[in-house]
């Protein structure tokens, strides 16, 4: 009965919690509606509620706001807004620190590229690393290595939270998994390791052994 039990829970858990969250995904999002005067909104034009609609509504007002920043005369129309944000004391702080937190996940092209092993806290206990960044700045400079990398240790079973720390390229061992992949392993606290990824090299010496 255990595993009957158990083999029903791995299907309709994870089923549940799907439809649980795109739910509450698509409630959340519908709310956006009530912006509209109440004249212009689809449950009045159509006169039935479409579920959903809210979520279509965001995605195109987000992408038509970055075809119109994407421009020079969008660039300049941000600028301004910017500045005229930077003048209000606390508006100020927390519009800046959102935006760095914004741009450090989403508009970075190197921000969680790369999944490294790391030998931490001590000798002899290790954990994944991401890479957030190969620029060298003040502090790298006055660790007198020019191969330093920033990298972000995340928390198990939250990755949102962790530690920054700048390590030397030589302690870092690069790893095949996908980012998606260590993120998952992570959030299992180890319960889902993903399987060895054989690299080029190796196939082909697999390869030449079997041609011999």
């Amino acid at each position: 009965m255990r595993k009957y039990l158990m083999a029903g829970l791995l299907v309709w858990l994870p089923l549940g919690v799907t439809v649980l969250v795109i739910n509450f995904l698509i409630e959340t999002f519908d709310q956006v509606l009530l912006l509209l005067p109440s004249a212009y909104r689809p449950d009045e034009l159509l006169g039935y509620h479409i579920p959903g609609f809210g979520l279509l509504m965001t995605t195109v007002v987000i992408m038509v706001t970055g075809m119109i920043v994407a421009n020079y005369l969008g660039e300049k129309l941000v600028g301004f807004w910017e500045g005229l944000l930077s003048r209000i004391p606390l508006v100020r702080s927390i519009y800046s620190a959102v935006k760095q937190v914004t741009e450090a996940f989403v508009g970075s092209e190197q921000s969680f590229q790369k999944a490294y092993l790391l030998e931490y806290p001590r000798r002899g206990t290790w954990t994944l690393a991401f890479q957030t960044s190969t620029k060298t700045g003040e502090a790298q400079a006055k660790t007198g290595l020019n191969s330093v990398i920033n990298v972000f240790v995340p928390t198990t079973p939250n990755p949102t939270s962790g530690f920054f720390l700048m390590v030397s390229q030589d302690d870092l061992v690069p790893l095949d998994m996908s980012v998606e992949q260590a993120l998952k392993m992570i959030i299992s606290g180890g319960v889902v390791v993903p399987e060895v990824q054989e690299s080029a090299a190796e196939n082909d010496k697999l390869v030449k052994e079997e041609i011999k």
